[in-house]
């Protein structure tokens, strides 16, 4: 009798063979963190700095956590490295996972994915591995941009990459195959797709499921391509480089897709215009609903909050401001200067807007009338673009520059 209360006790906690992942933007890679009783404003200065970080190495990837523990990655020298503190700031490891990115931005972009103990990364030249998140022994690499013959972009690899049951999903890009399925236990080949050509983007893929339907939806630099999970088959493609018919930027396409009630948002850079696609019933083809070309988010992402999406568009590289569009239509509702364009995620309720160039944060609520500022403070701590991703887990918020990451209280005092 104990042990059948028992049993049931841990299946309505959610703790019994729990699938606990960490990774990039949060759940379903949305920029939407799950975080709950969150402050509405913050004192002159930004909230309480609870632990600063220095020395992680050079990266713009984001933190997560995971287990009560950080994990970040960086670059130092020429090696991609994946470190581990604890909340008092001590390093439990690092250890080195592959070779930076050897020309322009070398800095490590990989957030690492975490599941059941076990970390998945890619390096800056293409080699995926997996780490044990408890004692930092690495388990196996793939150099799977060699082996599959993959072509990066100009700025090489940004992937964090996306994991399902037993696989772990690498974009290649190239005439071999566009992305590779590997054993999340071994790193060996389940499937390959075939190739559409051209080069990786720098994109991030998400998965989402319709009509029981599992769909890995990755970019390449011509492609957003819809590929069957289970076997590596792609169910259907929408030619992405159709519309970058700006003077740069062409292929660079950037952010991980938004996905919503069979909806699908596209968004980069460069002149690029918003791309919004309505998916079938059987999820099989897609057709376009609407495009905006004002909404060209450069590296930042976007957030879907109510029926409007936010973020921050792009001027050129180093300029850009803020918009706001609805969902549904595609209709810009406002766009606004406050100093520059950069990374969005929200919580409860907010959204979390960093400038890129100087490390400003803001507090905002999602008007979709006007950019309603609550509060701000400025990142002070670490060198080079703001180019990093905040987070939030456990009451908490990330924010990592360059070699320097800080942690913030973000819960209400009463708790």
């Amino acid at each position: 009798m104990r042990l059948i209360i028992l049993i049931l006790t841990c299946i309505f906690s959610g703790n019994l063979f729990s699938q606990e992942l960490a990774e990039w933007r949060g759940p379903n890679r949305s920029g939407i963190y799950s975080d709950q009783n969150l402050l509405k404003s913050w004192p002159e200065g930004g909230p309480q700095l609870l632990l600063e970080l220095k020395e992680i190495g050079n990266g713009y990837s984001s933190p997560v956590f995971y287990k009560n523990t950080i994990f970040v990655t960086g670059r130092k020298d020429t090696l991609d490295v994946v470190s581990s503190y604890n909340l008092k700031g001590k390093k439990n490891w690092e250890t080195v996972y592959g070779l930076a990115w050897a020309r322009t931005y070398p800095e490590t972009r990989c957030t690492p994915t975490i599941e059941n103990n076990l970390i998945y990364l890619v390096s800056g030249m293409g080699e995926v591995a997996c780490v044990d998140a408890v004692s930092g022994k690495l388990i196996w690499t793939v150099d799977a941009n060699s082996n599959y013959k993959g072509e990066p972009h100009k700025w090489g690899i940004s992937e964090s990459v996306a994991v399902s049951d037993n696989v772990v999903f690498y974009v290649t890009g190239g005439e071999e195959t566009s992305v590779v399925a590997l054993s999340k236990t071994e790193g060996k080949l389940i499937w390959k797709t075939r190739s559409l050509g051209g080069t990786r983007a720098y994109a991030s893929s998400v998965i989402i499921e319709k009509a029981g339907l599992k769909l890995l939806l990755a970019q390449t630099a011509k492609d957003l391509l819809a590929i069957n999970i289970e076997n590596g088959d792609i169910i259907w493609s929408f030619n992405l480089v159709q519309y970058h018919t700006g003077q740069s930027g062409i292929g660079a396409n950037t952010n991980t897709p938004l996905y919503y009630n069979s909806e699908i948002l596209i968004i980069s850079g460069y002149d690029h215009p918003a791309i919004m696609l309505s998916l079938a019933a059987d999820g099989r083809s897609v057709t376009l609903k609407w495009t905006n070309p004002d909404f060209d988010n450069h590296i930042g992402g976007a957030v879907k909050v109510g029926n409007y999406v936010f973020g921050s568009n792009w001027t050129n590289n180093t300029n850009g401001n803020w918009i706001c569009v609805d969902w549904n239509s595609g209709k810009t509702m406002y766009e606004t200067k406050w100093f520059n364009k950069g990374p969005i995620i929200s919580a409860d309720g907010m959204l979390y807007c960093q400038e890129e160039k100087s490390g400003h944060l803001a507090l905002v609520k999602p008007n979709p009338e006007k950019f309603e500022l609550v509060s701000s403070f400025k990142i002070e701590k670490g060198t080079g673009p703001h180019w990093s991703h905040p987070a939030i887990f456990d009451g908490k918020l990330f924010v990592r520059h360059g070699e320097s990451l800080m942690v913030y209280n973000l819960k209400k005092s009463s708790e």
